[in-house]
């Protein structure tokens, strides 16, 4: 049975994508930085808490710990946790701003990837997915048939431009393991105030695709529902 752990699974698409693939059979690990948030979907969806705040080492370690203790291994890992930050006018910016989206959207999956590589490499088949978005494209952010051409959100597109990089340097570097971005489209979230055409479970296709590909599927690779895409 694949066992999977996914930051930020209290709600929207962490949530829907546990609920998904405990559907299709995994053993879910609910991440998530509340404990009550996140032991509630834990419970509701049949899956197991475990607290991680991504932004902090030592609950990142604890965490590792946590299901290096009661699962032994992981063959998912799912990089979901995200925050948005300021949009509109660059000038009212600040250091603060962009060193907490980065430490949430690029660090925090540093952190965890870190902490969780060992219980990955026990894994016959490990797979890492880090979701990022189309906001971090440069060609989708200068289409303007598209509309990441009409958000302006510089930190969050710029964490999301770095954390696809971060996921093809991962791909290069871990060769024994499936290494890659998902970007879940424009889905009505908590993140952008559900304004997005798309439903949540749209929002997960990506994910959960590339969360159930069979063993020998390439890494380094950029995905939203509807296949592979560019993001130069």
């Amino acid at each position: 049975m694949t066992i999977t752990f996914i930051t930020g699974a209290n709600k929207g698409l962490g949530r829907e994508t546990a609920r998904r693939l405990v559907e299709l059979g995994h053993t879910v690990i609910v991440g998530a930085r509340d404990p009550e948030q996140g032991a509630a979907a834990a419970t509701a969806l049949g899956a197991r808490f475990v607290r991680i705040d991504v932004t902090e080492d030592a609950a990142v370690t604890a965490a590792a710990a946590d299901v290096a203790e009661h699962e032994g291994v992981i063959d998912v890992l799912i990089n979901n946790a995200g925050i948005h930050g300021p949009s509109g006018d660059p000038s009212i910016l600040t250091g603060i701003d962009s060193l907490r989206v980065f430490d949430v959207n690029v660090a925090g999956v540093v952190r965890t990837t870190t902490a969780f590589l060992p219980l990955l490499r026990r894994s016959t088949d490990p797979v890492i997915i880090n979701v990022s978005s189309g906001m971090g494209s440069l060609a989708h952010t200068h289409n303007p048939a598209r509309p990441e051409s009409k958000v302006i959100a510089p930190l969050y597109t710029a964490s999301k431009a770095a954390l696809t990089m971060l996921t093809t340097q991962y791909a290069k570097a871990l060769p024994s393991m499936r290494v890659n971005a998902a970007d879940p489209g424009y889905t009505a979230t908590d993140l952008n105030g559900h304004s997005g055409p798309q439903t949540v479970t749209e929002g997960t296709d990506a994910i959960v695709r590339l969360a159930t590909e069979k063993p020998g599927a390439r890494s380094g690779r950029f995905v939203d529902r509807t296949g592979e895409i560019s993001w130069s």
